[in-house]
């Protein structure tokens, strides 16, 4: 699942974006209110966290903009303005929910499964073939084995199953996985292919993940 960070303050955003990537999410970022429309606007995003007191368009204008666009990705707003009136304004135009800064990780994490349960309460699951992946426990189980995946090895999986039987190329995986490749190895994502394959293909008779010469890899049950 992917979320992005609209926050002028750096250092907020390593520890959410570092933490968020232990937790199996895919992070994208940035400084200020206009280049935040601009990626909620072109990118498909699970979660957008907004702070209020950023650069070019504050937090209320981007939250409104999004919202009179039909951009109706579910928002939490984390911000040091914590009044009450500062909450019902967030919240009446449209926000699903309003962290005060300073707030607790975990708490932040509860926050967004709560708002993940509500707008993917028909889709927390995605499956192919007896391989099951649930996007709120963050588990993979096959053929009702739990199979243990790192952060990495799960979004890869996340992603491959969400474009099952498409073939892709190592540049659309690279590119699309932000946590993928922090280490700048020239193979990585053949490496974390191989990784996977020896998760949830090695002990069973049917493969998934299948290499396409020249071109790329997809995930598929055929």
């Amino acid at each position: 699942m992917k979320i992005l960070i609209i926050e002028d303050d750096e250092k907020i955003i390593n520890f959410l974006k570092k933490g968020l990537e232990e937790e199996c999410y895919s992070v994208d970022y940035c400084l200020n209110g206009e280049e935040g429309i601009y990626l909620a606007s072109v990118n498909s995003y699970d979660i957008i966290l907004l702070d209020i007191m950023i650069p070019l368009k504050n937090g209320y204008e981007v939250c409104e903009y999004l919202r009179v666009n039909n951009i109706n990705t579910p928002i939490i707003m984390l911000t040091a303005k914590d009044s009450i009136e500062d909450k019902i304004k967030g919240l009446d135009i449209g926000a699903n929910d309003y962290l005060a800064k300073p707030f607790s990780f975990s708490e932040l994490l509860a926050r967004i499964r709560v708002q993940l349960r509500v707008s993917n309460s028909e889709n927390t699951t995605l499956l192919i073939d007896d391989l099951e992946l649930n996007l709120l426990k963050k588990s993979a189980k096959r053929a009702n084995i739990n199979i243990n995946l790192t952060a990495k090895e799960f979004s890869l999986l996340e992603f491959l199953i969400r474009n099952k039987d498409r073939v892709l190329s190592e540049t659309t995986i690279n590119s699309s996985i932000t946590n993928l490749n922090e280490s700048n190895m020239s193979n990585v994502v053949n490496v974390y292919i191989y990784r996977l394959r020896n998760k949830i293909d090695k002990q069973f008779d049917k493969k998934l993940i299948k290499t396409v010469r020249g071109i790329g890899f997809k995930i598929s049950a055929e």
